[in-house]
C-alpha cells in the first residue's frame, strides 16, 4: 500500500481577478509550508479534496471557475477570523 503524502497549496487573493496559486508542495515541502504558515499566523484549513484540485493548477495561475465556490468559502472563513482578531474576541 502506498503511503499518503502530505500536500499543501497556498492561494492569494488581491481582489484583482480570481485567487491565484502562489505555492504548492508535496511531502517535506508541504510540511515546511504548513510549519511556516503556522509560525507566521497565517490561517490554515484542511481540505484534502480542495488541495488535490489546487495541486492541478499551474503555479501563479488563477484558480479555475469550478473552484470559485470552495475557495470563496475559505476566504470568507479567513475574513471572519481577521474580523474577530480586530475586535479582540
Amino acid at each position: 500500500m502506498k503511503e499518503k503524502q502530505d500536500k499543501a497549496a497556498a492561494i492569494v487573493y488581491d481582489q484583482i481577478g480570481a485567487p491565484r496559486i502562489v505555492a504548492k508542495g508535496v511531502g517535506e515541502v508541504a510540511r515546511k509550508m504548513i510549519e511556516t504558515a503556522e509560525a507566521e499566523g497565517i490561517p490554515l484549513q484542511k481540505n484534502e479534496v480542495l488541495v488535490e484540485a489546487l495541486m492541478q493548477v499551474e503555479l501563479t495561475k488563477e484558480i479555475p471557475p469550478q473552484l470559485y465556490r470552495a475557495v470563496a468559502e475559505i476566504l470568507a472563513f479567513i475574513y471572519r477570523l481577521e474580523k474577530r482578531k480586530l475586535r479582540g474576541s
